[in-house]
C-alpha cells in the first residue's frame, strides 16, 4: 500500500515555529518586565513624593509645637519676672514704711522721755497741767467740771485748780467779753492709769481728762494723748525732713 507523500518544506516550517514563538514569549516577559519597571517606579515616585508630603507635614507640625511652647515657656518667664518685680516693689515699699515709722516711734519715744524730764520740775509740771485744765474748759464751756489724773499727781492738779479756773474766766473775758466761772472739781473715782513700767497693761504719762455731763462728755488732754496727736500733726514735717530725698 502506498503512503501518502510529505509535502515539501514542512519539517522546516515546524522548526521555525517554536523560534517565533520564544521570540514571541521573550517579547511579552520583556513587556511585562518594563511595565513593571515603570510600576514600581511609579510607586516608588509616589512613595516617595507622599513621604516628603508627610514628612514636611511632621517636621512643620513639630515646629508649631516647639514654637508653642517656646512662646507658652516665655509667657511664663514674663509673668515670673512681672511678679517678681511686683513683689520686690512691694517688699521695698514695705521696708521703706516700717524704716519711716521706726523712726517715727523713735521720734516719738524720745520726745516722751524728753517731756518726762522736764515735767520733773514741779513748776513747770503746774504750768503746764494748768494750761491743760484751761484748753479743756474752753472746748467744754461749762459751770461744772470733773478733773482726772493719777493718783500721784492730784497733789500737783489740786493746786493748779483754783488758777486754771480763774485763767479760762479771763480768757473767756478777753475774747467774748462774757463773764462766766466754772466750779472745778477733782474726780477721784476716775483716776487715770499709773505711769508706764514696762508691764502689760493700760498707763498714762500724765495730764488729765476733763468730764461733765455725769462723764458723758469727756476731753482727753493727757500727755499720751496730745503727744499722739502732735506727732501725727507733725508727720508731713517729718516725712520732708527726713524722708525727702
Amino acid at each position: 500500500e502506498a503512503r501518502p507523500a510529505r509535502p515539501r518544506g514542512a519539517p522546516a516550517a515546524m522548526a521555525a515555529a517554536p523560534s517565533e514563538t520564544q521570540t514571541q514569549i521573550l517579547q511579552m516577559t520583556q513587556f511585562i518586565l518594563n511595565e513593571a519597571k515603570d510600576k514600581a517606579e511609579e510607586i516608588g515616585a509616589k512613595a516617595l513624593q507622599e513621604f516628603s508630603v508627610e514628612k514636611l507635614k511632621v517636621v512643620n507640625s513639630g515646629k508649631d509645637k516647639i514654637r508653642q511652647d517656646f512662646d507658652r515657656k516665655a509667657k511664663q518667664i514674663d509673668t515670673q519676672n512681672a511678679i517678681a518685680r511686683s513683689t520686690a516693689i512691694n517688699r521695698s515699699r514695705l521696708e521703706k514704711i516700717k524704716a519711716r515709722q521706726d523712726v517715727i516711734q523713735s521720734i516719738s519715744a524720745d520726745s516722751m522721755d524728753q517731756l518726762k524730764s522736764v515735767l520733773k520740775n514741779e513748776a513747770k509740771m503746774r504750768e503746764f497741767v494748768t494750761k491743760l485744765i484751761v484748753q479743756g474748759l474752753l472746748m467744754l464751756l461749762e459751770d461744772n467740771v470733773q478733773v482726772r489724773c493719777r493718783e500721784c499727781d492730784e497733789a500737783v492738779v489740786v493746786g493748779c485748780l483754783g488758777s486754771a479756773g480763774a485763767e479760762y474766766s479771763k480768757v473767756l473775758l478777753a475774747e467774748t467779753g462774757a463773764k462766766k466761772t466754772c466750779t472745778l472739781t477733782l474726780d477721784k473715782a476716775n483716776r487715770l492709769p499709773p505711769a508706764p513700767t514696762g508691764a502689760p497693761g493700760p498707763s498714762c504719762l500724765g495730764g488729765v481728762v476733763l468730764a461733765c455731763q455725769n462723764g458723758s462728755i469727756t476731753i482727753d488732754n493727757t500727755i499720751d494723748s496730745r503727744l499722739g496727736l502732735v506727732l501725727e500733726q507733725a508727720k508731713p514735717t517729718i516725712r520732708d525732713l527726713l524722708f525727702s530725698r
